[in-house]
């Protein structure tokens, strides 16, 4: 069995011309976890080859809106793609509170576009989600199993927005903790211990501490590539996935920057400054690896 990550948004709230919204695809099997939903999330999963009927759970880290606003229409299209009488629920495991509410409505605005889709078509269904809810955790607890997949959510820090989590997806493979949004903190640590790949958001605060006073409040609750690579250092991370850049890189040398702050954090693993749809087998990492340390290829759009 080969399990691959997918970074299917690199962006940020900025718009950008090449990178989506917020996502990480998880494939281990026949099993397909998306984690949040940026905007552009069903074209990413379309490049991909992967419907969204093909999704066995959706996973979301907090309630801001970049990582939400492709969740309506993933959960439409899904319904419209799928012509059976009965279109399977789509389960959605999120923290409770600010989340659950926004899943709870989420197909409110669209009822008008449902009533005349199912009129026309004759179509007695509408769009069904399965909401899991968690309480928000004070460690990482299992949320959700499929098959042999187990995912576990743990606390993050991105005050003030709260509840913030990250995931850890345990795979036959291996495993994949994903920080979503969070300063480097001792609770991704948690998360993350043991982990093949870690998927961490990132943002250089050298060209942010530039910026004037009223745009530099990002710092208060993103991830420092330099402590990223002190993290990871001291984790024994193989594989390090670069996403959520900030700023978002505009040339080869602004790649090069990203990897550099992790180095000069002493991580000496493996580093991608992601792409959307760069992807990592983890497979690869149990073939290459003797050491502990991954060698093998990924790949990146």
């Amino acid at each position: 069995m080969t399990t691959t990550v997918t970074i299917t948004g690199s962006g940020t709230p900025v718009p950008s011309a090449t990178r989506a919204g917020p996502g990480v695809l998880v494939r281990t099997g026949e099993l397909a976890i998306q984690v949040d939903a940026g905007r552009g999330t069903v074209q990413r999963l379309a490049q991909l080859g992967l419907w969204p009927t093909q999704l066995d759970a959706v996973l979301l880290t907090h309630h801001h809106s970049d990582h939400l606003t492709g969740l309506a229409d993933l959960v439409l299209t899904r319904w419209i793609m799928d012509r059976r009488d009965q279109c399977p629920a789509l389960p959605v495991v999120a923290p409770a509170g600010p989340c659950q509410r926004f899943v709870d409505g989420l197909l409110d605005p669209w009822e008008d576009d449902l009533a005349v889709r199912r009129a026309h078509s004759g179509r007695p269904t509408r769009p069904e989600l399965e909401l899991v809810p968690f309480e928000p955790p004070v460690a990482p607890t299992p949320v959700w199993a499929g098959g042999d997949v187990t995912v576990v959510a743990g606390p993050v820090r991105h005050e003030p927005v709260h509840p913030a989590v990250g995931f850890r997806v345990e795979t036959p493979d291996g495993v994949v903790a994903i920080s979503g949004d969070t300063v480097v903190c001792e609770e991704v640590e948690a998360l993350a211990a043991g982990a093949d790949v870690l998927v961490y958001e990132a943002m250089r605060f050298e060209p942010i501490q530039q910026l004037p006073a009223h745009r530099r409040f990002i710092l208060d609750y993103h991830a420092d590539t330099r402590l990223i690579g002190e993290q990871a250092r001291r984790l024994g991370i193989p594989r390090l996935v670069l996403t959520h850049l900030i700023p978002e890189p505009a040339s080869p040398a602004d790649v090069a920057a990203f990897e550099d702050d992790i180095r000069a954090g002493g991580f000496e693993g493996e580093v991608l400054v992601a792409e959307d749809l760069a992807t990592v087998e983890l497979a690869a990492i149990a073939e290459h690896s003797s050491t502990g340390r991954a060698q093998g290829p990924w790949k990146d759009r």
